[in-house]
């Protein structure tokens, strides 16, 4: 049950964020699926016990694949699928906590928080470069194979 609810919160966060951003109508359920899928990922990778920087990395590479591909199918910019599900990802609480810290003068725990806050926020522009480089290298294999195919006939 707790896998449920947790799904339900994120699209309707990416629901939410993408009509905050004045996205299109008929995007709005593309939109929260793809911040669904990368938060469920990270949230999975997480429960197994895994390291938060790199499932962040993990959640970030799954949503600009997943909004690259919405991108090209409904020919829109990608960024109107990737911002809706990066929001989920940003370390908000992390950076909170690290200027709580500061404000209550535990400046060896404020350091911790902004670091970890740093790191995971490093985590999704990796995450999102790494999926635009891996998206271009199989678009043009796929292009020269087309092409290939197409000289041989």
């Amino acid at each position: 049950m707790h896998w449920a609810i947790e799904t339900l919160v994120a699209f309707i966060g990416g629901v939410s964020f993408s009509v905050l951003f004045n996205t299109p109508t008929r995007t709005l359920i593309s939109c929260g699926l793809v911040g669904t899928s990368g938060y469920m990922v990270h949230s999975m990778y997480v429960g197994f016990g895994g390291d938060p920087v790199q499932a962040t990395f993990f959640g970030a590479f799954v949503i600009a694949i997943a909004a690259h591909l919405l991108a090209r199918s409904y020919r829109m910019p990608m960024i109107i699928f990737s911002v809706s599900g990066i929001i989920m990802l940003v370390p908000g609480s992390r950076a909170f906590n690290a200027m709580l810290n500061v404000v209550e003068n535990d400046y060896l725990s404020a350091l911790s928080y902004a670091g970890e806050a740093l790191m995971i926020s490093g985590a999704i522009a990796m995450g999102l470069v790494f999926a635009e480089v891996f998206m271009q290298l199989i678009f043009n294999l796929l292009r020269t194979r087309k092409s290939k195919k197409q000289a041989s006939l």
